[in-house]
């Protein structure tokens, strides 16, 4: 008998992954949490049975989400992540250096141990010393910061559930007070290709516009994402994620990528057409 996992990604269109077997199934207070070991994606994780990461594609997400500010920022010392139990984006940010200070903040600890158990490929860090790990609703813990932080990385859930506070405009005030003077903003940006989740992106758009200067979005391709075509957004009070990339700086760090390149860099935020018209009545 064969064992598949699916996911509804409309109402008539789902995605469905062959299941040699499930790992692990339990319930915290906040969420169903889920690993199965599939023959084609490896491991992967669902909370509420909705697609977290897979390992054989998780590297596109976290290093689009991570190193596309650090290319840009030229002294990030500070940062502060939302969400991430998976360690994947601590993970990528463990290869720098000169950050001094990792702050995590992660509503639902069963996640981190979890991952740290069955994800070890991307909970491999959580053990580095300039990580601190909060267990607690990350709107809340960032609202009462002020110019602390130079990166803010936001790799939150889907806007419903545990993760709906983490695309209000509320929210997104806080981290702009929370940065410093030439602070950055990273965050995921959902899907402009189905409806319901266009109208998702567009809303979490308008709310980052009204608070940041610059604010622009960029795309990746994740195959277990919904269609696939995945945003991201990166907003600052000064840098321009274009005009002040340093192309020689990041390439000298000779960091191992799979997907993420300076070239990529540039050519992820000339997003097509339908996405301009979804996001241009909001910008302006």
């Amino acid at each position: 008998m064969e064992f598949w996992f699916s996911e509804n990604h409309t109402p008539n269109v789902q995605i469905s992954i062959r299941v040699d077997k499930q790992l692990y199934s339990g319930k915290s207070e906040f969420q169903r949490i889920d690993v199965f070991d599939s023959p084609e994606f490896g491991r992967f994780l669902t909370l509420d049975g909705y697609m977290m990461l897979t390992e054989k594609d998780e590297f596109i997400y976290h290093e689009m989400i991570t190193h596309v500010p650090m290319a840009v920022h030229p002294n990030v010392k500070n940062v502060l992540v939302i969400g991430a139990g998976d360690g994947g984006v601590v993970r990528e940010l463990t290869q720098y250096p000169e950050i001094e200070r990792i702050d995590m903040v992660e509503i639902d600890p069963l996640v981190v141990e979890v991952c740290k158990q069955y994800l070890p490929k991307t909970a491999c860090r959580f053990d580095d010393p300039r990580l601190n790990i909060y267990y607690e609703d990350g709107l809340r813990f960032v609202r009462f910061k002020e110019n602390e932080y130079d990166l803010i990385i936001v790799d939150s859930t889907d806007p419903f559930g545990p993760g709906e506070g983490l695309f209000t405009r509320e929210f997104y005030g806080s981290c702009f007070n929370a940065l410093k003077d030439d602070g950055v903003l990273v965050n995921q940006h959902e899907s402009p290709f189905y409806p319901d989740d266009a109208a998702a992106c567009r809303r979490a758009h308008k709310n980052i516009v009204d608070n940041f200067p610059i604010a622009k979005v960029y795309q990746a391709h994740i195959p277990t994402y919904p269609s696939g075509h995945w945003l991201f957004g990166f907003a600052s009070k000064k840098y321009h994620p274009l005009r002040d990339l340093d192309e020689t700086r990041w390439n000298m760090r000779s960091i191992s990528t799979k997907y993420y390149t300076t070239m990529l860099h540039k050519g992820a935020f000339y997003i097509p057409a339908y996405v301009e018209e979804l996001l241009k009545s909001v910008e302006e």
